[in-house]
């Protein structure tokens, strides 16, 4: 009865033993095994067998990672406070260092995510950061995936989402663009009298060089004016002629 007892309690022993060193790992997952205390080396996907009480695995997810970081409080090149928040992308590309070199890669990521871009904004302008959004974006993604490789992290792409500003600033850009526009529209006047007096005064020289014109001209502003029912006609005299009356009278 008592080796009856024995072996069940064996047998169950060993069942424990199996079901501990037994672990399936996903197509996307891979561990990092230690054995006493040391990496030993990264296995998955699949089955994977672990000696128990020598062998410890640590699970790893090769997925993407989308981590959107909150709002940050920067300040432009041109001291202009807003608020900024981003998208990051990034994944596990060296499981080994993810899980060695630091102790939480996801919050090492997030916190250092939030740091680079009040830096790299902070080096800009508001019209830079207004207009020039996909710029700024690369320059985040570059830096940050600099500093992240040491830990085996890949930084795929980072997206600003909202640049926010106050009630004030919102009221100064209006105003601006207000001014600008009115800038441009008082420009393209200026042009318009500059060409019309260009032509004025290229017309008038040919009237001057051409009496003639000068005669179709009134000609064709009496019959402008004759289609007016309402309107009273003056016909200019020319001066040659009221000459030569002045002169036959003095004879």
């Amino acid at each position: 009865m008592a080796f009856g007892f024995s072996f069940g309690g064996l047998i169950f022993l060993l069942v424990l033993l199996v079901i501990s060193a037994v672990r399936i790992l996903r197509e996307y997952e891979r561990g990092v095994v230690f054995m006493l205390g040391r990496f030993w080396r990264v296995k998955g996907p699949g089955l994977v067998l672990l000696i128990p009480g020598v062998q410890q695995m640590v699970r790893v997810d090769l997925r993407t990672v989308v981590f959107d970081v909150p709002p940050q409080d920067v300040i432009s090149h041109d001291n202009v406070s807003v608020k900024v928040n981003a998208v990051v992308y990034f994944r596990v590309v060296d499981p080994e260092r993810a899980i060695i070199e630091v102790a939480n890669f996801l919050e090492a990521t997030s916190q250092l995510a939030q740091t680079t871009l009040r830096s790299v904004l902070g080096k800009h302008e508001l019209d830079e950061m207004l207009a020039e959004r996909e710029k700024l974006n690369l320059d985040i993604q570059k830096a940050l995936d600099a500093q992240t490789d040491a830990w085996g992290i890949k930084v795929s792409n980072v997206e600003i989402k909202h640049v926010d500003l106050n009630e004030s600033m919102v009221r100064a850009i209006a105003k601006q663009a207000e001014a600008e526009r009115e800038r441009r529209a008082k420009i393209i006047h200026a042009e318009g009298e500059l060409q019309a007096s260009v032509k004025l005064l290229e017309a008038a020289q040919m009237l001057a060089r051409e009496p003639q014109a000068m005669q179709l001209r009134y000609l064709q502003t009496l019959t402008q004016i004759a289609g007016d029912k309402s309107s009273t006609i003056v016909f200019p005299l020319p001066i040659d002629i009221v000459s030569k009356l002045i002169g036959g009278g003095a004879k």
